[in-house]
C-alpha cells in the first residue's frame, strides 16, 4: 500500500516538476514563432458571425499563442521515460516499483495520449499558419471527427481483440457484457469525450476541469489495485498542474488541440480500462455540459431559427452575462471537483458492494 502511493505521487511530483522546467523554452517558441492566429473567430460551428465572442476574446485570441498542450504530454512522456531509465540504469527494489511502464496498463493510455497530442499538434500548426477563423486554418471539423473514430476503432479492436475486454461496469449491478457491440459503443464514447473539448475556452478552465477528472480516474485506479494506470493518471494530472501554473488568467498560452485532443482520447482509454465509463458522465460533467451546450444551440438554431444561450458553449454565455472570466474559471472547479468526486465514490462504492473482499 505505501510502495503504491509512493510511485503515484512519486509520478505527479516528477511530472509537475519537468513541466515546469521546460515550459520556459516552450513559451519562448511559442512567441518567437509567433504561435498564435492572425485572426479571431469569426464563424460560429453552425454557420453566422460571433459579435458576442469576438467582443470577449478578439485581443487574446491574437496575441496568445497557442500549443500550450505540449507542455502536459511532453511531461508525462518525459516522466514516463526518466523513472524507466532510472529503473534500468540502477536496478533496485525501490527504482523498479517506481517504473510504472506496464505493457498491461500504461501502453494504451500513453500510446493514444502522444498519438492524439501530435494530430492536435498539426491541427493547431494549420490553425496558427492556415488562418485564424473557427472552420478555416486548421483541420476541419470533419477530419478530426474522422481522425478521433478512427482512434476509437484502433483501441476498441485492441481493447476486444488483444485485452479481450468486451464488458462494461454497472455500479451497484456488476459487468455487463456487451459483445462486439463494445466496438462501436467505444468509438461513440471517444467522439462524445472529445466533443467536450469545447471546454478549452477561458485561461485556465480546461486545464483545472481535466486536473480534476484525471484524479478521479486515478483514484479509481488504485482501489482496483491498478497502480501503474493509477501513476500514469497522476502523471497527466501533474502535467496538466504545470501548465495550469502559467495559464492562471493572464494565460501565457492557450492549451489548444494537442493538449485538448490527447486528454479527452486518453481519458476515454482510461475509463474503459478501468471498466467504470458509465460514472464518466458524472466525473467529466462539465465536459458533457459544455459540447451539451452547444448541442442545445446548434439545434435551436436550426429548428427554432434562434438561440437559447448568448453565445455557446455555456461558459461563453455566462461571460456574456457579465461574469468575470476567473469567476467562471473557478466556478466550473469548483463544479469539477465535486462532480469528479462523486463519480469516484459512486464508482469505488459500487465495486465494494459487489467485490468487498477484493477491496
Amino acid at each position: 500500500m505505501v510502495n503504491s502511493v509512493v510511485k503515484i505521487f512519486t509520478a505527479l511530483a516528477v511530472s509537475f516538476t519537468l513541466g515546469v522546467l521546460i515550459t520556459p523554452l516552450v513559451t519562448n517558441f511559442l512567441y518567437k514563432h509567433k504561435m498564435w492566429k492572425t485572426r479571431a473567430r469569426n464563424e460560429a460551428l453552425g454557420g453566422g458571425e460571433t459579435p458576442l465572442f469576438n467582443a470577449l476574446h478578439k485581443d487574446r485570441e491574437v496575441n496568445t499563442p497557442r500549443m500550450g498542450g505540449i507542455i502536459i504530454w511532453t511531461s508525462v512522456l518525459l516522466t514516463v521515460l526518466f523513472v524507466w531509465t532510472i529503473a534500468q540504469i540502477f536496478p533496485s527494489a525501490t527504482t523498479l516499483k517506481l517504473n510504472f511502464l506496464s505493457r498491461e496498463q500504461a501502453w494504451l493510455p500513453l500510446f493514444t495520449l502522444v498519438i492524439a497530442s501530435l494530430i492536435g499538434l498539426l491541427d493547431d500548426y494549420l490553425q496558427v499558419r492556415g488562418g485564424g477563423s473557427y472552420i478555416a486554418g486548421g483541420l476541419s471539423l470533419a477530419k478530426r471527427v474522422g481522425l478521433v473514430l478512427i482512434i476509437g476503432l484502433a483501441g476498441a479492436l485492441w481493447f476486444y481483440t488483444k485485452l479481450g475486454i468486451s464488458t462494461v461496469g454497472i455500479p451497484f449491478v456488476g459487468n455487463f457484457e456487451l459483445g462486439i457491440l463494445f466496438i462501436p459503443f467505444f468509438m461513440i464514447v471517444m467522439l462524445a469525450v472529445f466533443s467536450g473539448g469545447v471546454i478549452d475556452g477561458i485561461d485556465g478552465l480546461s486545464g483545472g476541469v481535466m486536473a480534476a477528472i484525471f484524479s478521479a480516474y486515478a483514484g479509481i485506479a488504485f482501489s482496483q489495485s491498478q497502480i501503474d494506470l493509477a501513476a500514469l493518471s497522476a502523471a497527466i494530472v501533474g502535467g496538466i498542474l504545470a501548465f495550469l501554473w502559467f495559464n492562471i488568467p493572464p494565460a501565457r498560452f492557450y492549451m489548444g488541440e494537442t493538449g485538448i485532443l490527447g486528454l479527452t482520447v486518453s481519458l476515454s482509454v482510461i475509463a474503459f480500462l478501468t471498466k467504470e465509463v458509465l460514472v464518466l458522465p458524472i466525473i467529466a460533467f462539465p465536459l458533457f455540459l459544455a459540447s451539451g451546450s452547444d448541442i442545445i444551440q446548434l439545434l435551436s438554431k436550426k429548428l427554432r431559427g434562434k438561440k437559447v444561450f448568448l453565445i455557446a458553449p455555456i461558459h461563453h454565455h455566462f461571460e456574456a452575462l457579465g461574469w468575470p472570466p476567473y469567476k467562471v474559471t473557478m466556478r466550473f472547479w469548483i463544479l469539477s471537483i465535486i462532480f469528479a468526486t462523486v463519480g469516484m465514490v459512486i464508482s469505488i462504492m459500487g465495486s465494494y458492494a459487489i467485490w468487498p473482499k477484493v477491496l
